[in-house]
């Protein structure tokens, strides 16, 4: 997160470092004061003087009172500012003339699925990007409750059952970033990780053409039913083609959700039967 290759993580990491430094104002004054009084009123000095019958200071209360208000209102103002700012549904300010590229993302147990609509294709475990583009994701879960989060790039979001979120990120520059799910979602949580692609968009292109002329499988409701199995493996894979409208159809639950815990499959399992 202090190493963001993009503009909200950019953005991310200036709100972590300001309110650092406001506490740090607070925090280092305190531990100095905290020192300097005990060393001052030690048994062996003299010269300390204490008033035993000492009970109130309107100055004293001015002082403990007034600094943690401050700090409030400047973290508070930090904070607003930031949340609207860092919406996560408001566009990626970029050049003129750039659209935006959308990417559904769908949790499963225990992979990712991405599916670029406008290009066709789909993949699991591998999620690549174009640089400089602003990218809009549109999230769910097939399953439980789950979290998406590329650290380099920006903001965590959450993906659940039946609902669709939105994420708005951009990549500043070319590189090869972690992702991985940040909400704990079952025993195969620790491997459901991926690796971010962020490649000029010449190569995007390239990249989406080669996808889609490929031999691999296309991506339907058959191939989607065998996809939300639970599942650790965390290899790569490539869909030629997405059946048009399937994140829309998984959001609706026109296609049955996957089984999730134990307790749930079971649950399930019976209505299906």
């Amino acid at each position: 997160m202090l190493r963001p290759a993009g503009v909200v993580a950019a953005a991310n990491r200036d709100i972590l470092l300001n309110a650092l430094a406001v506490m740090i104002v607070v925090a280092v004054p305190t531990i100095i004061a905290a020192i300097i009084v005990a060393w001052w009123f030690r048994a062996g000095n003299a010269k300390a003087t204490r008033n035993e019958g000492f009970v109130y200071s309107g100055r004293v209360e001015l002082v403990v009172w007034s600094i943690p208000l401050l700090v409030i209102l400047f973290l508070g103002g930090i904070i607003w500012i930031g949340s609207h700012r860092l919406d996560p549904s408001r566009p990626v300010q970029a050049s003129p003339g750039i659209r935006p590229l959308t990417v559904e993302v769908v949790s499963l147990d225990w992979r990712w699925l991405f599916i670029y609509p406008e290009q066709g294709i789909a993949t699991v475990n591998r999620l690549v990007v174009p640089v400089g583009r602003p990218l809009r994701f549109r999230l769910t879960s097939a399953s439980v409750m789950n979290a998406f989060f590329v650290p380099r790039l920006g903001s965590m979001i959450y993906a659940m059952n039946g609902m669709a979120t939105e994420l708005n990120l951009l990549a500043a520059k070319p590189g090869r970033y972690a992702g991985m799910s940040a909400h704990y979602s079952g025993e195969g949580f620790s491997d459901m990780r991926f690796i971010t692609h962020a490649v000029p968009q010449r190569a995007f292109d390239l990249w989406a053409e080669q996808v889609a002329r490929s031999a691999t499988p296309s991506l339907g409701a058959g191939n989607y039913a065998i996809l939300r199995r639970q599942s650790r493996d965390r290899g790569e894979y490539v869909f030629r083609s997405a059946q048009p409208g399937l994140f829309d159809a998984i959001v609706a639950q026109r296609l049955a959700p996957a089984g999730g815990p134990p307790a749930v499959r079971s649950a399930t399992d019976a209505e299906e039967k």
